[in-house]
């Protein structure tokens, strides 16, 4: 199951790329780090432009075995300048569509990835804080 772990990286990286391939005007940049012997693996990404590369989340994925023998792969979602993160898990099943799951992961990437941005560029335009854009 471990080898999964590679592959699974591979189609979330992909999923993130197809779905934005070119973010702020820039390319993505990963990072892919794998510890077959713990079952764990980590995938970065930035976002590299002319000037700068800047670093914009991971996720981390854990394989293990449950109680009763079935396969997981838990994947957990961050984003730079974020406190929240997210978790998705992954049951290994008969029928189970890896494919799937990793787009639905770099889907899931992606939707807190904008709403980082989004965040962001608020903050940026409203240094006071919304309380006083709303009273001042």
């Amino acid at each position: 199951m471990s080898n999964r772990l590679l592959t699974l990286l591979t189609q979330i990286e992909r999923a993130v790329i197809a779905n934005d391939p070119s973010p702020e005007g820039g390319t993505w940049d990963t990072l892919r780090l794998v510890n077959f012997h713990q079952g764990l693996a980590r995938l970065t990404f930035s976002i590299r432009s002319v000037s700068a590369t800047s670093p914009q989340g991971v996720v981390l994925l854990q394989d293990f075995t449950l109680a009763d023998g079935t396969q997981c792969v838990k994947a957990s979602l961050s984003w730079q300048g974020v406190e929240k993160s997210a978790l998705y898990s992954i049951y290994s099943k008969p029928l189970l569509d890896w494919n799937r799951e990793a787009a639905q992961i770099g889907a899931q990437w992606l939707d807190g990835h904008s709403a980082a941005m989004e965040a962001k560029a608020l903050a940026s335009h409203n240094p006071d804080g919304p309380l006083m854009s709303a009273t001042g």
